[in-house]
């Protein structure tokens, strides 16, 4: 019986780590997808905001000097995290017109990660994202 209990508790334990190792893994550091050396600053409209774990999700179109629309995908902290800042999921309904501040990913993809938003009247807000991985 005690056998059988050392047993199952042992499962279980590596169980539990398993998920957790791979959780882990799942998560990815800045430097892993973004690169300092690629600053941008997008001007456009929000399409959605995703507010999924680990990482928040922006995404917004941009109009291009020639008329093109690119739909990039801006990532920012936890819902944790913007919650503790205040944000709401009504804090940036689709069309609002926002410039955002970031570090474009490494792979050349319409992704960034975000230094923070600015709204046209001058209001900023941080993403919850690297505000600058230099520091």
């Amino acid at each position: 019986m005690l056998n059988s209990r050392l047993t199952s508790v042992g499962v279980a334990a590596a169980v539990v780590l398993m998920a957790v190792s791979l959780r882990v893994s799942a998560h990815h550091s800045f430097a892993a997808e973004f690169s300092r050396d690629r600053p941008v600053t997008l001007e456009g409209e929000v399409l959605m905001m995703e507010w999924v774990n680990p990482h928040s999700w922006l995404h917004i179109n941009v109009t291009r000097e020639d008329g093109t629309v690119e739909t990039w995908k801006i990532e920012g902290g936890s819902p944790s995290v913007l919650m503790r800042q205040g944000w709401t999921r009504d804090s940036l309904p689709a069309g609002t017109k926002i410039r955002v501040e970031g570090f474009g990913a490494k792979d050349g993809s319409l992704r960034a990660q975000s230094r923070g938003i600015e709204f046209p009247d001058g209001r900023r807000l941080s993403l919850g994202g690297t505000r600058d991985p230099n520091q």
